[in-house]
């Protein structure tokens, strides 16, 4: 098996993995929402797996930096490190936001756009991804990716109060002039501007993919 062919099977395996993942944490969602009836059990009901899951992901970070798909890995390192920072050190830390609403619609948009990210990846090692999974992956986002920002932003805003209260991570910065309340909000306001960056850079590559064949063509000549 040569080096590309090891390198496709290694792809495919780990985006089906996570493609299962991220169903898994769909379907936790949508049966704690339909028995409880409540928009307040996100955490509770799939926090743990997502934090596993979106941990995981900074292997596409190195997928990128080394060479191993086309993308590079700048983009994915400002995706994933305004997830997992969201995540791991806002609402995993803060028991007071893990109930808010925002949690759960956060969740539900990674999911939709992850249940559609990582099958179309999956099924692109294989060269058999249908066009309709291929259109999905480059138009769901238009819609999904700012709801999920603005979960993500509502939640950053809530916990500030509680981030004041706790000192939250003083111990870890206290040898530095740090304060982590002024750093969640100056994130807050940077939020906006760097998330605009990543948008159009998915309408950049919607535009190059879903472009019709002989417009591509037209430009190669």
């Amino acid at each position: 098996m040569t080096r590309g062919s090891l390198s496709n099977l290694y792809l495919f395996i780990y985006n089906s993995a996570q493609a299962f993942g991220w169903a898994t944490a769909l379907f936790k969602l949508s049966v704690s929402f339909s028995s409880t009836k409540s928009v307040n059990g996100g955490y509770a009901s799939a926090g743990e797996l997502i934090c596993l899951l979106q941990t995981v992901g900074f292997m596409e970070v190195l997928h990128g930096a080394l060479g191993i798909v086309p993308s590079g890995f700048l983009f994915p390192l400002m995706q994933w490190g305004g997830r997992t920072h969201f995540l791991l050190a806002i609402v995993r830390q803060i028991n007071e936001v893990q109930d808010s609403p925002a949690v759960l619609i956060a969740f539900l948009a990674w999911c939709c756009m992850e249940i559609v990210r990582y099958p179309f990846y999956a099924l692109s090692c294989l060269g058999k991804c249908p066009s309709f999974l291929t259109y999905l992956r480059y138009t769901v986002f238009i819609v999904i990716y700012p709801i999920g920002v603005l979960g993500e932003m509502w939640i950053m805003y809530k916990s500030l109060p509680a981030i004041m209260e706790k000192n939250l991570y003083a111990d870890y910065f206290a040898a530095i002039p740090f304060s982590y309340y002024t750093f969640v909000k100056v994130v807050l306001i940077c939020y906006p501007f760097l998330w605009l960056q990543l948008y159009l850079y998915l309408f950049k590559q919607r535009r190059s993919k879903l472009r019709p064949r002989s417009e591509k063509e037209k430009k190669k000549k």
